[in-house]
């Protein structure tokens, strides 16, 4: 996002957290502690930020010109015709083109069009949000750091975003009965504080902020078989949706962006090719970061009890947050990328 000339807009938008800190559930005993600031930018070459997602989106959106965004297009059809690919709306409206991306998210419609409907598995996960003004948990003193509280069957994550105004609070739990995969449904306050009886103070002071809170259930997908299909191409969530464990759902989104700009420059004479090899080289990493994700869920949401206590002694010290431990996920430049096998 720098090399597009976004570096201004990051800093004004973005909070940059000294650390990850993950804490036990009750008491609030450091678990595990590992650097996510100066150190990391380093050693990798730019800084860890947290947005909030809207304040991403609209820097993007105003980096865009504007004649190239087109509101108010619902996708009905896409059909290729010979080295075009022609897109249909619902307003009556059409567009040809070389190729067609859906960076349509987790409900693509440009996926179901190319190949065929989804098939999601409800987790069982149901999960709160809420963003908490900064007036409102003054008292609570937190730190700029993205904080994980562990717990049985449950998990609650929360970090300062939009310049350091407000809390985005995210609570997760096992055994919910909300079945609704949307961000827009509003759930009540005194559910989520029912569920963390007898969490930390400070948990529970989050949730007690909250202005409005919003419940969506976390659901599943295996790993697509194929992301390409002639000049169509997915992007993102579209392809490769994964749960909210290792907070990289969208970061994934930008790297397939840096890859496929990439590989288009190097194989403009061939745009299928072009589309496969970018599924090649981008599928793996994202199928291990959903793997990670689903496995994060199941390690963060231990019970009480000697597999619990084997986590917490694992992660003593910064261990698998270690910067050398990292590596693999932050010193990865989805923009250098070999354009041929």
């Amino acid at each position: 996002l720098r090399r597009l000339g976004l570096g201004t807009a990051l800093e004004k938008y973005g909070v940059r957290p000294g650390a990850v800190h993950q804490k036990r559930w009750d008491d609030g005993r450091t678990l595990q502690r590992a650097p996510l600031g100066p150190e990391v930018e380093a050693r990798f070459g730019a800084p860890y930020y947290h947005f909030h997602r809207g304040d991403l989106a609209a820097l993007l959106a105003a980096a865009m010109p504007g004649e190239r965004a087109h509101a108010g297009h619902r996708l009905v059809g896409i059909e290729e015709k010979g080295e075009r690919v022609v897109a249909r709306f619902d307003n009556g409206a059409s567009v040809e083109a070389d190729l067609v991306i859906g960076a349509d998210g987790i409900h693509s419609k440009v996926r179901a069009l190319t190949f065929g409907p989804e098939k999601p598995r409800f987790t069982g996960c149901v999960a709160w949000r809420g963003l908490v003004p900064a007036e409102r948990i003054a008292h609570l003193e937190i730190e700029v750091a993205s904080h994980n509280w562990m717990g049985p069957e449950a998990h609650c994550v929360h970090y300062w975003v939009s310049a350091k105004r407000l809390m985005n609070v995210v609570c997760i739990v096992e055994h919910g009965t909300w079945t609704n995969e949307s961000w827009a449904d509003k759930g009540e306050v005194a559910d989520v504080l029912a569920r963390y009886e007898g969490w930390h103070p400070t948990v529970r002071g989050l949730i007690e902020a909250f202005p409005e809170t919003f419940v969506w259930a976390l659901h599943d997908r295996a790993p697509l078989p194929e992301w390409t299909r002639g000049r169509v191409a997915l992007l993102g969530d579209a392809c490769h949706p994964m749960l909210p464990m290792m907070a990289q759902g969208a970061a994934q989104a930008i790297e397939d962006g840096g890859a496929l700009t990439s590989i288009l420059s190097a194989l403009p004479a061939d745009l299928p090719a072009a589309l496969r090899r970018y599924e090649a080289l981008r599928k793996p990493r994202a199928t291990r970061l959903q793997q990670a994700s689903a496995a994060n869920r199941v390690r963060f949401h231990l019970p009480d009890g000697p597999k619990q206590q084997e986590r917490d002694a694992a992660m003593a010290g910064s261990g698998d947050r270690s910067l050398d431990a990292m590596t693999w996920l932050y010193g990865h430049d989805a923009a250098d990328m070999p354009t041929t096998a």
